[in-house]
């Protein structure tokens, strides 16, 4: 009974814990208050140092099968359109760190990762199970609920579940960091997410594109990469405001003139793609909004993991996209908790390897939160700010763009 693990979340993070804890030997159930496994339409950057990982994992034919490869990042003047800098991809990234820069559609992530984690002996995935708290397993027992060291989960359905360990990959809004931490809810960016799915075939030869192209402008700025082999096109924009009160009951259609108004200084190019969304879609809506929350970076490792309860991915460091690296982090972390977990021995031992989990990741993930909250600021960067970017990309080009620390760093798998 010593390797049972539970994890509190079926999205990209719960699945790769899932895929390389059972990989290390456990025994594995997952959690998700979902009654079905699905991610809201967006696509998503792999660098190399996450494709790493997944061809570690066995997963390289499987990613190939579903993502894109892009040859080229290129940076652009959103107001004008010209170029500021680039930094080669495809074989560039192989070469010099071992492994591809891949863009891919979310659920198409999720659903490699959950077939290889189904496909490992000791997975079960629990939909329609929302965790409402946990506690030590003594005190269950206590309470009647039968005999396991350990730690006891409580659904909302009347269950409970007893295991080692419980991994937190609940997302942002985590209800096992709630309980750990009691640091009260993320913090609003003030970043609004503007995103759609646009199918290549729809639009003008002129706005196809398989490369992935980032527009900076004024106190906003636009990303669109191929994902489904080139197939479609994702597209978003991020603005600064204030979020709607009730994101769940707003009508997406109705506020499209908002995106509208802040991209009307903006270049053509940039304009006509986002004008072609209607026409274009993948989804039944053109687009979809997300506000953005994050929090501050992690200051030590108990932020990351305390007794026999560990968090993981945007439960333990939810970042802004602007590195790109939120899913890469998730996934980062579940090959370090596999490693960290592989060769358990006594129950005693889970929570000293959850120490050690913790103390593996959490300085690297506070970086990355560190950075994505400053190229934030440097891609809406307006005034003598915007100029010195502008004019340190032109020069420097690639050598501004790579980021070698991020890109070859990372746990084994």
């Amino acid at each position: 009974m010593s390797k049972q693990l539970l994890i509190a979340g079926g999205g990209i993070g719960g699945m790769a814990a899932a895929l390389a804890t059972a990989r290390a030997g456990w025994q594995v159930q997952v959690l998700e208050r979902a009654s079905a496994l699905a991610e809201v339409g967006a696509g998503i950057q792999l660098g190399p140092n996450v494709t790493r990982v997944l061809h570690a994992w066995g997963l390289g034919q499987a990613l190939a099968a579903v993502a894109a490869f892009p040859e080229r990042l290129s940076v652009r003047d959103a107001l004008s359109g010209a170029e500021l800098g680039a930094l080669p991809l495809g074989a560039r990234m192989q070469t010099r760190y071992g492994a591809p820069y891949v863009t891919i559609h979310r659920a198409d992530l999720l659903n490699l990762l959950h077939a290889a984690a189904v496909a490992q002996p000791g997975v079960q995935i629990h939909l329609g199970q929302t965790l409402a708290r946990h506690e030590p397993a003594e005190a269950a027992q206590a309470s009647g609920a039968g005999a396991m060291p350990g730690v006891a989960v409580h659904t909302e359905s009347g269950q409970t579940l007893q295991a080692a360990a419980l991994v937190g990959a609940d997302g942002v809004w985590s209800r096992v960091r709630a309980q750990l931490l009691h640091d009260g809810p993320p913090r609003v960016s003030g970043h609004l997410a503007w995103r759609t799915l646009l199918r290549q075939a729809a639009l003008p030869a002129a706005l196809r594109s398989q490369h992935v192209t980032a527009w900076l402008g004024p106190r906003l700025h636009a990303v669109q990469y191929p994902v489904r082999q080139g197939e479609w096109l994702n597209l978003v924009v991020i603005t600064e405001g204030a979020p709607p009160a009730d994101l769940a009951g707003w009508d997406h259609y109705a506020n499209t003139a908002e995106l509208a108004r802040h991209l009307a200084p903006l270049c053509a190019p940039l304009r006509d793609l986002a004008a072609a969304a209607p026409q274009a879609r993948v989804n039944e809506h053109a687009w979809r909004l997300w506000p953005l929350c994050d929090r501050p970076p992690l200051s030590g490792p108990g932020q990351q993991a305390q007794g026999r309860v560990a968090l993981l991915g945007d439960a333990a460091h939810p970042m802004r996209p602007y590195l790109a690296q939120g899913a890469g982090m998730a996934i980062e972390d579940a090959a370090e908790l596999g490693r960290c977990l592989a060769g358990a021995g006594p129950a005693d031992d889970v929570p000293a390897r959850l120490h050690a989990y913790a103390n593996a990741r959490w300085a690297r993930c506070a970086r990355v939160q560190a950075r994505a909250i400053r190229n934030g600021q440097l891609f809406h960067a307006t005034g003598p700010v915007r100029l010195g970017r502008d004019a340190a990309m032109r020069a420097l080009g690639a050598r501004v763009l790579d980021v070698p620390w991020l890109y070859s760093g990372g746990p084994a798998a």
